[in-house]
């Protein structure tokens, strides 16, 4: 005997993944949305936004330094990531480099959208997931890998030993 399987259709609400459940037990400050679900920046967790080539470096560099914490990879056509961090309340300077980079710090209450939130694009995902990340870096530790995988630095340095 043959049997049938009922037809499923997508949901007309945001399903909340086991994951997007624990956002608030993390003690991140999370507001729900007709999407899904978004993280509130605040003195404790804090983004670093970056694209292209750029985004591409600093996570090799993280990884290769063991230093990857929780990252979100946004769907379009140019790369883009959003790196989580912590300790911007001490990190002044670190945030003036990154933006002299060209690189968007989120704080103060900016809004970044967690899986499984919908947007026009896509939905984003973890390209390292809060639960598979040992820790969520200083701020100052993105400020040092960008430093570090900037290729005008590596220029500069030649320069300055020819």
């Amino acid at each position: 005997m043959e049997k049938t399987v009922p037809a499923t259709f997508p949901p007309s609400r945001t399903v909340v993944t086991p994951e997007a459940g624990d956002y608030r037990d993390r003690e991140w400050t999370v507001a729900e949305t007709a999407n899904g679900a978004c993280l509130i920046t605040d003195e404790r967790v804090a983004a670093v936004e970056l694209t292209g080539a750029m985004a591409a470096d600093v996570r090799r560099y993280l990884r290769a330094n063991n230093l990857s914490g929780p990252i979100l990879e946004f769907p379009g056509a140019e790369r883009r990531e959003i790196h989580l961090v912590v300790g911007i309340a001490k990190a002044a300077r670190a945030i003036e480099a990154l933006r002299g980079a060209g690189v968007t710090v989120h704080s103060d209450g900016a809004s970044i959208p967690l899986p499984p939130t919908r947007l026009s694009a896509g939905s984003p995902e973890w390209a390292v997931s809060p639960t598979e990340a040992r820790w969520i870096p200083p701020l100052v530790a993105l400020a040092a890998a960008v430093h570090a995988t900037n290729p005008s630095r590596h220029r500069l340095l030649a320069e300055l030993a020819c």
